[in-house]
C-alpha cells in the first residue's frame, strides 16, 4: 500500500470540520486534507489527467472522496463561490463514476466567475485538473487558495480609460505542487474540459511577480553597481507597494492585446510563426503600459489637488516605468532556455535600444541611466513597433515577418549562422510560411557579452525564485 493510501485511509475516518471564515482556510484541517489528497492523486494521473491504471482506482476513489469532503467543508467560507464549489464536487464525482477517464470540468469552470467579485481581500478556493503555464505541462488536479488584490486606485483606473472586465489580480495563499514553480497565472484554458467555452476571465499572481522582481532586481543592481532612484529602491523593501505596481502594469498590458493598429490576427490563435513575432507583441503591450503610465503621471502631476486614490495612482504610474525596464532587462532577458525565448528576446531588445540611444550606459563596469531621457527613448521603441503593425495590413504575411526581423536586427546582432541574416534563399522566399519558420534558429539572437556575464552571476538568484510568493520575500 502506498504512503498516499495510508494517509487517506487515516484521513477519511471522519469528515473534516466545517470552515466558516476564509481567512482561516489555509490552516484548517479541511484544507490540509484536501491539499494532501490533491497532491497524492497527481501521482496516479497521466499527462492528460486520466487514471488508466484500473489497479489504482480504489486509491483514487478514496482520494476523490477526501477532495470533495474538503470542498464541502470549506464551502461555507466561500459563499460567493457556492455555485462553483457545488459544480466542482459534481465534476469530481462524475469523473470518478465514469472510471477516471480524461477529466471534464467544463461545468465547474463555467460556474467559476472571479472577475465578478473584484473586491480587495476576497478569497477563492480553486480546484481543477489543469496544467500550470511555466510550470507543469501535465493536466493534473491542482488546488489553490487565492486572495484578490484590488485597491481603490486600480478600481478607478479600470472604471475609467483602462477598462478590462476580464482581468483578475491575485495573491497566493497556498497551493499544490503545480504552482511550486515559475507559474504566475491562472487561466481557464488550462483546465481539462470537453469543449472550449468563451473565456470570461484571466488571472495573474502579482505577489509572485512582485516577489521575484524584488529579489532579482536587488541582486542585479548590486552586481551592476546600479544606483537606483529613490522611488525604485523603495519597491525593493515593500512587497505590497510592488504588488500594486504590478497590478497597474498588468491590467494595462492585458487590455492592450487586440487593441490598436494590429496585424489582422495578432498572434492570438495557435499557429506556428517565427518566435520573434511573439517577442514584439509582448513587448508592445509592456511598452504601451509604460507609455500610458508616463501620460498618467504627466496628467496627475499637473492637477492642483488629488484624491487619495489619484495620489496612489500617480505614485504607481512612476513605479510601473521602473518595473517595466528593470524586469525586462534583469529578469526576462536571462530567464529560461535559449530555445525560442521570446520574452528573453524582448528584454534584450529593450536593453540594446536604450544603450544605442545613449540613455543607458555601461561604463567602468557600472550601469547607469539618464532617467530624464529614458521615457522618450522607451516610447520611441513602442512607436517603431506600432508603425510596423500599422503597415502590416498592407503586406503579405511573410513580408511582414521579414519586416519584423529587420526591426529586431537593426538593434540586435543575429547569430552568425543565421540563414535569415544572410538572406533566405529563393526556394524559401517563394515557398510556404513553414519554410520561413523552419529556418529560424532556436537562438536566433544570442545573448550579448553583457548578458552572458550577467547570466552567470544571476542564474542562482533567478533559479531561487521558483515557487516564491509574497510571504517569502
Amino acid at each position: 500500500m502506498s504512503s498516499s493510501t495510508l494517509h487517506t485511509s487515516k484521513a477519511i475516518v471522519g469528515e473534516p470540520e466545517v470552515v466558516e471564515d476564509a481567512r482561516m482556510a489555509e490552516t484548517s484541517d479541511a484544507w490540509l486534507r484536501l491539499k494532501a489528497a490533491a497532491t497524492a492523486i497527481q501521482s496516479l494521473q497521466v499527462q492528460d489527467g486520466s487514471i488508466p491504471d484500473a489497479g489504482a482506482h480504489t486509491e483514487a476513489r478514496a482520494l476523490v472522496a477526501e477532495i470533495t469532503a474538503g470542498i464541502r467543508a470549506l464551502s461555507p467560507a466561500f459563499p460567493h463561490d457556492a455555485e462553483y464549489l457545488s459544480a466542482s464536487v459534481r465534476d469530481f464525482e462524475r469523473w470518478m463514476d465514469q472510471g477516471f477517464g480524461v477529466p471534464d470540468f467544463l461545468e465547474s469552470l463555467e460556474a467559476f466567475q472571479p472577475q465578478q467579485q473584484r473586491a480587495d481581500g476576497i478569497r477563492h478556493l480553486v480546484v481543477f485538473p489543469m496544467y500550470t503555464q511555466n510550470g507543469s505541462s501535465d493536466r493534473h488536479v491542482e488546488a489553490v487558495l487565492v486572495e484578490v488584490i484590488w485597491p481603490e486606485f486600480i478600481a478607478q483606473l479600470e472604471a475609467g480609460d483602462y477598462g478590462n472586465k476580464l482581468f483578475v489580480s491575485l495573491r497566493f495563499v497556498d497551493f499544490t505542487p503545480g504552482y511550486d514553480t515559475n507559474s504566475a497565472v491562472l487561466f481557464p484554458e488550462t483546465v481539462a474540459m470537453r469543449e472550449v467555452p468563451t473565456f470570461t476571465w484571466g488571472a495573474i499572481f502579482q505577489d509572485r511577480e512582485a516577489a521575484r522582481y524584488r529579489r532579482v532586481v536587488r541582486a542585479a543592481a548590486d552586481i551592476t553597481k546600479l544606483d537606483l532612484p529613490a522611488d525604485a529602491a523603495r519597491m525593493l523593501d515593500d512587497q505590497e507597494l510592488t504588488e500594486k505596481t504590478f497590478v497597474m502594469w498588468d491590467i494595462i498590458h492585458d487590455r492592450t492585446h487586440m487593441r490598436g493598429d494590429l496585424p489582422f490576427d495578432p498572434f492570438m490563435i495557435k499557429q506556428r510563426m517565427p518566435y520573434f513575432l511573439y517577442s514584439l507583441e509582448e513587448l508592445r503591450c509592456d511598452l504601451t503600459a509604460f507609455r500610458e503610465c508616463v501620460a498618467i503621471e504627466k496628467r496627475l502631476s499637473a492637477q492642483e489637488s488629488l484624491t487619495a486614490a489619484e495620489a496612489e495612482m500617480l505614485e504607481h504610474a512612476k513605479l510601473v516605468q521602473y518595473a517595466v525596464i528593470f524586469d525586462r532587462i534583469f529578469r526576462f532577458s536571462i530567464t529560461g532556455s535559449r530555445v525560442r525565448n521570446y520574452d528573453g528576446l524582448g528584454g534584450q531588445l529593450l536593453f540594446a535600444w536604450l544603450h544605442q540611444r545613449d540613455v543607458l550606459h555601461w561604463t567602468d563596469t557600472a550601469l547607469a541611466f539618464d532617467w530624464d531621457d529614458v521615457p522618450a527613448a522607451v516610447i520611441a521603441l513602442g512607436e517603431a513597433i506600432d508603425e510596423l503593425y500599422w503597415r502590416s495590413i498592407d503586406r503579405p504575411k511573410t513580408a511582414h515577418w521579414l519586416a519584423v526581423y529587420d526591426l529586431v536586427r537593426s538593434t540586435l546582432t543575429p547569430n552568425p549562422a543565421s540563414r535569415w541574416a544572410r538572406g533566405l534563399p529563393d526556394e524559401i522566399l517563394a515557398g510556404a510560411p513553414k519554410g520561413y519558420t523552419d529556418a529560424v534558429l532556436d537562438d536566433e539572437f544570442p545573448l550579448s557579452m553583457f548578458f552572458e556575464a550577467l547570466d552567470k552571476k544571476m542564474k542562482p538568484v533567478i533559479e531561487s525564485t521558483a515557487g516564491i510568493t509574497g510571504r517569502d520575500s
